[in-house]
């Protein structure tokens, strides 16, 4: 089965000091297919992993992603639509752009699976208005 992943498991799989670091880094380790994601989520990883650790924990996510375990799902017009649409339906509580891609790339590869660390939405949020997502996670 395809499994999206949050930028929440991303950083915490590179930040030996994060909580959730253990589990994300073997939950990660243990996914036998590559793993998808949004270039919204990548963003966001990428940000905070460089404002927290640096450079260190930037490049550990590039080689994750360079050697083909993190796939990137990029949104086409049509996606963008349904993200602008998904954010307005969900802005109470608010929903933002990466998890708007997540739910968009979901949808497009037909899959409900998503590591993610941020039960909370991920638990409200519909695939197609109706589908929960399968939260995997710590």
């Amino acid at each position: 089965m395809k499994t999206l992943v949050d930028a929440g498991p991303l950083i915490a799989a590179v930040n030996r000091g994060d909580t959730y670091h253990a589990a994300c880094a073997a939950l990660l380790r243990a996914q036998t297919d590559p793993l998808y994601t949004t270039m919204s989520v990548l963003t966001e990883a990428m940000y905070v992993a460089g404002a927290r650790l640096g450079w260190t924990a930037q490049e550990a996510l590039w080689r994750v992603s360079l050697r083909g375990d993190l796939l990137l799902v990029h949104p086409d017009s049509t996606d963008m639509q349904r993200m602008s649409a998904l954010m307005h339906r969900y802005r109470d509580l608010p929903m933002d752009l990466a998890d708007a891609s997540l739910v968009v790339a979901a949808e497009r590869l037909g899959t409900c699976r998503i590591i993610t660390l941020d039960r909370k939405d991920f638990s409200v949020y519909r695939l197609h208005g109706r589908r929960a997502f399968e939260i995997a996670g710590p």
